[in-house]
């Protein structure tokens, strides 16, 4: 696996978290041009179908445990702080993609993290508004999912948290969401794998259904077209092609 995020991931314990869950399979030296390789003996695969399954699903989320190193450290800072009474852990930068990144700082009740995300084309800018300010409203409309995380959405206007970082951009075409994790978000180690995959998504989840929105309304917007051509079609007159003959039996033709 080649990730551009790797050096950051090291610093937060990504190798610890591959070791703790692929062990001998992970390759002390990987492959070129990669970050780690794991090395899977097919004789050695379990034979029993559940126990199959889950070694297969474990391989297929090699890039979300190595991504789940700074959330697993979040935490883990954050029941430290918690007990010592400090302020701030360290922010975690993980530059994923260009111009986008992730960032999470535990504090003593809470763990923060931040999306950054670029809107290239300007109907996904204006999607991207509504479907997050959304995120925003929904929390407080709906009492059935208060547990759920505080959600607070900044366009243009980094957070507080990490407007010292140096290089953000300050343009209308990137947003900030912050999710604010408590620690019933992370009490076990069930509700924490939960709570680090489904946050991992969020992005892919973000834009997947901006492209979702827009080709329904395109589908919309063409089948409305689609109705007004028939109206029109109906509106149109409809030329008389019947024949009409002189007394002497000639046909009148208009010039």
């Amino acid at each position: 696996m080649h990730i551009r995020c790797w050096d950051e991931l090291v610093r937060y314990g990504a190798l610890d978290i591959l070791k703790r869950e692929y062990g001998s399979l992970l390759l002390a030296q990987p492959e070129n041009e990669y970050n780690m390789s794991l090395l899977i003996d097919l004789e050695q695969v379990p034979t029993d179908a559940e126990a199959r399954e889950a070694f297969i699903l474990s391989v297929a989320l090699l890039k979300r445990n190595a991504l789940a190193a700074p959330f697993e450290l979040g935490f883990e800072s954050q029941k430290q702080l918690e007990a010592s009474g400090g302020s701030q852990g360290e922010l975690m930068q993980v530059h994923y993609r260009d111009e986008e990144a992730i960032y999470v700082q535990a504090s003593p009740d809470r763990v923060t993290v931040i999306f950054s995300t670029i809107f290239q084309d300007e109907t996904d800018r204006i999607f991207g508004k509504v479907f997050l300010q959304e995120f925003v409203d929904t929390r407080r409309r709906l009492p059935n999912v208060q547990n759920a995380p505080q959600v607070l959405y900044t366009n243009r206007d980094p957070p507080l948290e990490i407007r010292h970082v140096p290089g953000l951009r300050n343009t209308d075409d990137i947003g900030y969401l912050t999710f604010v994790l408590f620690p019933r978000h992370f009490a076990n180690a069930s509700v924490a794998s939960n709570t680090i995959s489904h946050i991992q998504l969020f992005r892919d989840y973000l834009h997947y259904h901006i492209k979702c929105c827009k080709a329904y309304m395109h589908s919309r917007m063409r089948h409305r077209v689609a109705e007004f051509q028939k109206v029109l079609n109906r509106a149109k007159t409809e030329v008389a092609t019947t024949e009409r003959k002189t007394v002497t039996g000639r046909t009148l033709v208009t010039r």
